[in-house]
């Protein structure tokens, strides 16, 4: 860039500003800088024309007052007169004032647009980089219509300086990101990929955020960057800090690229090519390793640029999720962050291990540094360090740690912060649902919840522990006792009071027989706390007092005698007035009989998801939340629906109103929606609806249930629909490796800019159900929002899928369910296809994904002896019923590992069957509409040699082919 001479110093707009700044008070700022602007004027309006430099220097006169706070209503045109000068100070001077205060309605805009397009064909790079920082830094609607075309052929043409192709690229991403809509794909884009070859860094730094930015929109236009990607960042990673001088920044070599680079590959899955595959885990694991490299500079700034490119490698590890020891690795290599001294860094560990907690391969190495966290969790100082604390033991909690985690945090919640302490006692209801192998343990912690944090126990808490008690005879007995001797404490909280109302009114039976709690003691007990309650509490009592009635008809003078005192009748609450008369003239006139039918038993409540799950989302807000964990670690918590004790006929009228939230898919988000999950009897294994919305809490005793029920075979699951034709248009896919879904139900399915479509599916028999989410990560609405799912050629005979209509439209940051329902007529090897088309931005989106329905999703486990087995494997001996494959291993041969595997891809895990314990063994049948084809697999591996034999007999030739190559993949 030309140097600027001595000669354009500005005498004058120095004075100027040196006046302004002498100006003892705002009456004589004001002042000088209306003599000013009259004196500007007098010149542009003369007689006398003015000589560029005069006008460059009044220009800029008008930029520092505007840049003061001041008006400017004149020497725009003045300003446009400058780019047509041939002198680069005065351009600039005039870009400038353009850049700031011209806005895209000015008349002067066409005026504004030729002077920059006679800039961009002077060929003129110093003009050139002048006229795309303005295009850049104006930005406007009206700038994109009139250079998304030009930007591109210069950023792509073969004689562009560099800093023009730097210029050129951050130009167009600023227009794609103002006007997406207007940045159409074309020829350019194949050529703007080999940018990342380019020899000037400087060139694939800004190419890197453009392509990073355009694979979002259109990952299929952009997939061959991902081998150029990786292949720089090769370079850059395997290079020494003296080997790019210019581009080093504190002994790291490229950080900024490197960063945008790890991004970029984010973008997309696994590299399928195992020679790229290969070279970036050897790239990932040299970022690793410099990490554990002495530092070369104690400076701060090396750190934070070293640190910078490790955290990014560790994100694309976590969304890669596809190579166990990298996993590990970057889990440990987090777990030393834990206890830096740098806030930041233990803040990001945190978060980083959160996400690494959700993987299967990762967990395990993630809970042994729980001592650690929990240590953060006491003494960390800064609130949003210990918020990601909770977060992380929340995420590694299971079922071998879920005691001492739930007593550490109900430990830290009595001095928790009050802003997270909702937050907490969310979670710690949560995990004791999910983890409560003996549920006396989950009632003490629901009821140590409500001691500790009263205040901060939502409804749905207390809601959840009664259905839980309700739902489960063998913990009524303990939870009444547990109530009971809580209510004896001289000051209850009202949750406390409620649970204790409900709970005794139901089940108080159960410990009457003890002289320490009988019928009358039980009575005032809840008696002594109604005068400090609240209306509602206060009419949860009166139902339990008229439940007491018909369990201890020895109390029923003297409840009658509360119910006739004169605060009961006369009430001033119109609810508390009617409910003691009612309940009065009941207990009156009422037999024994019609009592006892009257007030029977509350019934078990209907299995629906967790509304405290549901509350946790929605407080959570709009973001990813990650999916499950492996379906075989991360057992699917018991659900019911929402219950109150503030009515007892069994007619009450129920409303019931579907909470919609705004999560961007996390997989279990809770969505507004009319479907309903099936009733299902205790311990039956059912497709269980964990997705309905969750149910308003209003004063009910009946079991609440929105929408159909299904009956046990699933029959309404597939109603014959005809299937959807294909389109004729030639659609971009864009597809996750189906070998990522094949030993798990649930995960992200798809992202790009624009959209993220998650999965959760569950299966039974030859039926299966699969909710499909799809979260809208932008905060404009999607038009026209259509799904479908397409099953093509033969896979229409074999596969019946029948996808519920969605909503057309789909709000900004908001996310939309839709549900299909599957039947297996036949064994199939192909996958339907889901096809989504929506408007964004005026244009139309058309996204085709395949969906991980595959065979082994209809396999049920059977359990076998070994005499069986081997009587059953010799029956299948033809040659046309055995498929045999050798196979090299691709993942660390981790013998725990292999066993969730097998079981995830459905066969039933024997032990003690092979004579080899090093053999894995496993039995189960494909149910098919048509038939049921029984299977048997068997896998050797060797360790010695990191290989693996897998032998599968089945009676179906196709059946065992198709197991053995969806099988052979996992390992």
């Amino acid at each position: 860039m030309p140097a600027v001479s001595k000669g354009d110093g500005m005498r004058g707009l120095a004075v100027f500003i040196s006046d302004i700044r002498n100006c003892k008070s705002k009456e004589a700022e004001i002042k000088r800088i209306n003599k000013e602007l009259a004196n500007i004027r007098s010149k542009f309006k003369g007689d006398k024309a003015l000589d560029g430099y005069s006008k460059k220097k009044y220009v800029c006169k008008l930029l520092f007052i505007f840049l003061l706070g001041h008006d400017i209503d004149f020497g725009h045109m003045e300003a446009v007169n400058l780019l047509s000068s041939n002198k680069y100070t005065e351009k600039q001077i005039g870009y400038l004032f353009i850049s700031v205060l011209v806005n895209s309605n000015s008349d002067l805009i066409s005026l504004i647009n030729n002077a920059i397009k006679n800039d961009l064909s002077s060929r003129n790079p110093t003009f050139m980089n002048l006229a795309l920082h303005c295009i850049a830094n104006v930005g406007s609607r009206e700038m994109a219509e009139a250079f998304a075309a030009e930007v591109p052929c210069i950023l792509v043409a073969g004689d562009t300086m560099d800093s023009v192709k730097q210029s050129a690229a951050l130009c167009l991403l600023r227009l794609n990101r103002t006007s997406p809509d207007l940045v159409a794909m074309g020829e350019w884009t194949t050529r703007v990929v080999h940018l990342l070859n380019d020899q000037h860094l400087g060139v694939v730094t800004a190419a890197t955020s453009l392509i990073t930015t355009l694979a979002q929109k259109s990952p299929e236009d952009f997939k061959t960057s991902v081998s150029l990607a990786v292949a720089r960042l090769s370079r850059i990673v395997s290079s020494a800090s003296t080997d790019l001088q210019d581009y080093t920044y504190y002994f790291v070599a490229a950080p900024w690229l490197s960063v945008k680079l790890l991004r970029l590959l984010q973008c997309y899955p696994p590299p399928e090519d195992g020679a790229i595959r290969g070279r970036l885990t050897e790239c990932l694991e040299t970022i690793l390793n410099k990490a554990q490299e002495p530092p070369k500079s104690k400076k701060v700034q090396h750190s934070n640029a070293k640190n910078a490119v490790l955290f990014e490698a560790i994100s694309l590890i976590i969304h890669h999720d596809s190579e166990p020891t990298l996993l590990v690795r970057a889990c440990n290599q987090l777990g030393q962050f834990l206890q830096h001294r740098e806030t930041n860094l233990r803040y990001l560990a945190l978060e980083s291990m959160c996400t690494l907690a959700s993987s299967e391969f990762s967990h395990e190495a993630v809970k042994t540094h729980i001592e650690t966290v929990i240590n953060a969790l006491k003494s960390e100082r800064d609130v949003s360090v210990r918020q990601r604390a909770v977060d992380l033991l929340y995420a590694m909690c299971d079922r071998s740690n879920a005691k001492q985690i739930v007593a550490e945090m109900l430990s830290y919640l009595e001095t928790a912060d009050y802003s997270i302490r909702e937050e907490i006692v969310l979670k710690v209801a949560i995990l004791a649902e999910k983890y409560a192998v003996d549920y006396t343990w989950y009632v003490d912690t629901i009821l140590n919840l409500i001691r500790f944090a009263g205040d901060y126990v939502s409804d749905e808490v207390w809601y959840r522990v009664i259905q839980i008690v309700i739902n489960r005879d063998e913990v009524q007995g303990y939870a009444a006792k547990t109530v009971f001797e809580a209510l004896q404490a001289p000051a209850c909280h009202e949750n406390l009071v409620k649970v204790g109302g409900y709970i005794l009114g139901e089940f108080g039976n159960l410990i009457a027989g003890d002289s320490r709690s009988s019928p009358l003691i039980q009575f005032d007990l809840l008696h002594s706390k109604f005068h400090l309650c609240s209306v509602p509490t206060r009419a949860l009592l009166l139902s339990a007092y008229i439940k007491f009635i018909n369990l201890f008809p020895e109390v029923k003078g003297t409840i009658q005698e509360v119910l006739r005192s004169d605060s009961q009748l006369r009430n001033a609450d119109v609810e508390l007035q009617q409910r003691a008369v009612e309940y009065l003239r009941l207990s009156c006139i009422a037999s024994t009989d019609i009592l006892a039918t009257v007030l029977e038993e509350m019934p078990p409540f209907p299995e629906r998801e967790s509304s405290i799950l549901a509350k946790l989302k929605r407080k959570k807000g709009p973001g990813n939340l990650h999916p499950d964990l492996d379906e075989n670690r991360k057992e699917r918590s018991v659900n019911g629906g929402t219950a109150d004790h503030s009515s007892t006929t069994s007619n009450a009228k129920v409303a019931a109103s579907p909470t919609p939230s705004t999560d961007l898919l996390g997989l279990g988000s809770t969505i507004t929606t009319q479907n309903s999950a099936p009733r299902a009897s205790k311990g039956a294994s059912l497709l269980v609806d964990v997705f309905s919305g969750n149910i308003a809490a209003f004063p009910v005793e009946t079991p609440v249930s929105v929408g159909p029920v299904a009956d046990e075979n699933f029959s309404s699951f597939l109603p014959n629909t005809p299937q959807v034709a294909y389109a004729n248009a030639t659609l971009p896919t864009a597809e996750e490796p189906e070998d990522k879904f094949v030993c798990k139900n649930n995960g992200v399915l798809y992202e790009n800019q624009l959209l993220q479509i998650g999965l959760k599916s569950e299966f039974r028999q030859n039926l299966g159900r699969m909710y499909v989410f799809f979260g809208n990560k932008t905060s404009t609405q999607f038009m026209n929002f259509a799904a479908s799912v397409v099953c093509q050629d033969t896979l229409q005979a074999q596969l019946n899928v029948h996808a519920k209509p969605a909503d057309p439209t789909v709000d900004g940051g908001a996310q939309l369910q839709q549900i299909l329902n599957i039947e297996c007529v036949s064994d199939f090897v192909d996958a339907p296809v889901l096809n989504i088309q929506f408007r964004y931005g005026g244009t139309l989106q058309n996204i085709a994904v395949k969906l991980p329905i595959t065979l082994n999703k209809f396999f049920q486990p059977t359990e076998m002896t070994s005499q069986d087995f081997f009587q059953r494997w010799k029956q299948l001996g033809a040659p046309q019923q055995e498929v045999q494959t050798i196979f090299k291993a691709r993942h660390s041969m981790d013998t725990e590992v292999t066993k969730a595997k097998i079981m995830g891809f459905g066969a039933a895990l024997l032990d003690g069957v092979d004579p080899n314990p090093s053999n894995f063994v496993g039995a189960g049948v494909i149910h098919t509409k048509t038939t049921q084809v029984g299977c048997l697999l068997r896998l050797e591996p060797n360790t010695q040699a990191q290989m693996y034999r897998l032998t599968l007999r089945t009676s179906r030739d196709t059946v065992s082919q198709r197991l053995c190559d969806l099988l052979s993949e996992q390992f």
